[in-house]
């Protein structure tokens, strides 16, 4: 349940590179750990300042995060509840409280006063003390820390804040217990609706942003086109005709192209790849033997489909498994296993077998071709791994017999179909799309917090959901 939590919270983020416990190495010396790391006692004499003991977590706060949030409860404020909850930097020294050195910052229980990279605290909230808990939320989209206390947001404590930071706590005084609890449980404060808030409030700012619109049209006109040129691209001639009408579009290309294109697609996903290898070699002659890669990826995907066919008949109708006529095995332990079935006549066998020795022919003439591509190489291996299972669906590379399997196949034919008359690959509406989700990528590379929350699709499917 903790993991399914966090993952929630974090999308963008691995566990492995959260805070997750408080470290036993980074800490000062009179820190003492119990309970999964957890659990912080202070063990040193609290007679000064002099005194104060930090620990880090083990990690630090991602920025890809956007929004993280960590609470800790004082179990025992012990003899004069001097602790600070807050952040540090990896350079911090940690013998003392967050907030007094350079690149940390804390807010103190004793006098509810704020700490930011200074001795000189600023008056912030209330003080805290034995069965309080207090919550340190760092909000990387805007660099501010806000803490809670007994979930009530007591607004924004430090601005600025540099990213990078360890979530911190610090003891003084003996008998000063506290524990962390940083995300294992659910939180006081309800951090998913702020996150909410936060997103909604991105969301909006994207949406009312304005961008420059290319050879003088206007945003609409864009989209409109580019919403037309997916429908062109990938052959729905029919709504496509129909979008045209409705916004004044023109096509691009001729109805009776875009048709034929359709039918190859419509071959491909139905399995039958050498029907559309040889409409492909008839509408288009010279496409393939200009792409012998794509060609040898068809060649390979026909050798699965047959394998997919002879393995879509009812058991009882094929006696012999393929791996066992591939060895020359048509007795003893095959034929025990079918025992309880029928009899079967030769008649009705031999559909099976004359199968399955063109299957055999077919992949033997793919293995005669000796590519030198180290992928169509990989793709031949796998394909042919499939005989080596009496039952290649339940197989583990059985996925490959999946009707998915055949979309980027017909993908990227579609695409050498197009470029061979001139046209572009991919339409500009996937272009856009991929080009937006890469930057957001990059942003939560370079640490921008504000891209945890701005991921294309989950912003379309908001925007797609009626209001």
């Amino acid at each position: 349940m903790s993991e399914d939590r966090i993952a929630k919270l974090y999308p963008h983020v691995p566990e492995s590179l959260l805070p997750r416990s408080w470290s036993s190495k980074d800490r000062w010396q009179f820190i003492k750990l119990s309970r999964c790391n957890l659990r912080v006692h202070y063990n040193g004499q609290g007679k000064t300042h002099k005194d104060a003991a930090s620990v880090r977590a083990t990690h630090p706060i991602p920025a890809a995060c956007g929004i993280y949030y960590f609470e800790v409860k004082i179990i025992s404020k012990g003899r004069d509840g001097f602790m600070g909850i807050g952040l540090a930097d990896k350079s911090v020294n940690m013998n003392r409280l967050p907030g007094w050195e350079k690149d940390s910052y804390g807010y103190h229980g004793d006098d509810g006063n704020s700490f930011s990279s200074s001795g000189n605290g600023k008056k912030y909230g209330p003080t805290f003390t034995t069965g309080d808990i207090i919550g340190c939320c760092v909000n990387m989209i805007n660099r501010t820390v806000f803490y809670t206390k007994n979930g009530i947001n007591l607004g924004v404590a430090f601005t600025d804040v540099p990213l990078g930071l360890y979530p911190t706590v610090g003891l003084q005084t003996p008998g000063e217990v506290a524990d962390a609890n940083f995300g294992d449980r659910p939180f006081v404060f309800d951090i998913e609706g702020y996150m909410v808030e936060c997103r909604t409030k991105l969301r909006r700012e994207i949406q009312c942003h304005s961008s420059p619109s290319p050879h003088g049209d206007d945003m609409d006109t864009v989209l409109k086109k580019m919403v037309f040129g997916y429908m062109v691209h990938h052959g729905y001639c029919g709504a496509a005709e129909n979008f045209a009408k409705a916004t004044n579009l023109y096509f691009f290309e001729d109805i009776p192209s875009i048709q034929n294109r359709q039918k190859v697609q419509k071959l491909i996903m139905k399995g039958m790849i050498g029907d559309a290898i040889a409409l492909v070699q008839e509408l288009y002659p010279s496409l393939l033997g200009n792409k012998p890669e794509l060609l040898f990826k068809l060649q390979i995907r026909n050798f699965i489909e047959m394998i997919n066919n002879l393995n879509s008949s009812e058991p009882q109708s094929h006696p012999y498994s393929i791996a066992s006529l591939m060895n020359g095995n048509e007795d003893t332990d095959e034929k025990m296993e079918v025992d309880h079935k029928p009899e079967v006549t030769e008649a009705e066998r031999q559909p099976s077998r004359q199968a399955l020795e063109q299957l055999l022919l077919f992949g033997r003439e793919l293995a005669a071709e000796n590519t030198q591509d180290e992928d169509l190489k990989r793709q031949l291996q796998e394909a042919f791994s499939l005989l080596a299972y009496r039952d290649p669906k339940q197989s583990p590379i059985g996925y490959l017999l999946q009707p998915n399997q055949r979309e980027q196949l017909c993908a990227d034919l579609n695409s050498a179909i197009l470029e061979s008359h001139g046209l572009p690959r991919q339409p500009p509406l996937e272009m856009a799309i991929s080009q937006a989700k890469n930057t957001v990528g990059k942003m939560l590379e370079e640490g921008l917090g504000a891209a945890a929350y701005c991921g294309l699709d989950e912003f379309l499917n908001c925007s797609l959901k009626p209001h």
